[in-house]
């Protein structure tokens, strides 16, 4: 999608500071972070949000895979940590793009909002 945030940062036509890149999936530092560990977690080819994936892709089996690798490599595996995905606007979702948020280094409380 042309015009679309992510989708721009995945094609690297915006700066952004990423922490882990595949041929599907990419994961960048939130800019806005709410905690020591805030990292989004996005598949390349784009998708409004989960409610649009095709049955049988498998894009959220890889950003799992992810999730749990970007996990290990920032140390909040032991202490705990979120793994989050906002649909539509009254969810939170403020980017149509689906993307995770992988959250921790600090106490969740719940509700989150």
């Amino acid at each position: 999608m042309e015009d679309c945030l992510f989708c721009r940062i995945a094609r690297k036509e915006i700066p952004a500071q990423i922490v882990y890149e595949d041929d599907v999936v990419l994961a960048i530092k939130d800019i806005n972070p709410q905690a020591p560990v805030h990292v989004l977690i996005l598949p390349k080819e784009h998708f409004d949000s989960i409610l649009t994936v095709p049955a049988g892709n498998d894009i959220i089996s890889s950003i799992h895979i992810v999730a749990n690798r970007l996990a290990l490599k920032f140390g909040i595996v032991d202490s705990g940590f979120r793994l989050v995905n906002n649909c539509g606007e009254q969810g939170g979702q403020t980017v149509l793009h689906l993307h995770y948020h992988l959250l921790g280094g600090r106490n969740l409380n719940w509700p989150p909002g």
